[in-house]
């Protein structure tokens, strides 16, 4: 027997905030990816791109990459597929586990990061970070902070 709740709905400021939200994350993300288009990059490419370029020996196990891009293996393998024909960069057998393979970031795919990621920070800048103030980005990150956590404890269990 199925016992029914009361919806406990949103007051209007909590509509207005997570309305707010949404359409800034929506834009904000379009704008990101519109900056990227003269480099032939989406804002998938410049994610693995950067997560590749932080990594220990510019590699990733495919299966971490997934992971820290919340990615499926079977959509990752898709993009570094094209990634891969684009010679951005390319895939290693695992020594360690046959079955295992790395992304792994080629000196094109470098050259790339270094021409692209002046222009990418420019444009976080001038689309976020310099549209608010130190106190207001601290307050901000103090905010999301928690929600983060949150959804980080929540990985792979949806």
């Amino acid at each position: 027997m199925e016992t029914e709740t009361a919806t406990n709905w949103l007051s209007d400021d909590e509509q207005c905030a997570w309305r707010t939200y949404l359409d800034v994350n929506r834009m904000l993300t379009y704008q990101m990816e519109k900056d990227l288009q003269p480099f032939g990059l989406t804002n998938n490419d410049y994610e693995i791109l950067v997560n590749l370029s932080e990594s220990a020996d510019r590699r990733m196990r495919m299966s971490d990459l997934a992971a820290a891009t919340l990615q499926s293996k079977s959509r990752l393998s898709h993009q570094i597929t094209r990634m891969e024909n684009a010679g951005l960069v390319r895939r290693e057998n695992c020594e360690s586990d046959r079955r295992g393979l790395f992304a792994v970031l080629t000196e094109h795919g470098t050259e790339t990061m270094e021409k692209v990621a002046p222009h990418h920070v420019a444009s976080v800048r001038r689309h976020f970070i310099d549209l608010l103030s130190g106190e207001a980005l601290a307050d901000l990150r103090e905010s999301l902070a928690p929600i983060a956590e949150h959804l980080r404890g929540h990985r792979g269990k949806i």
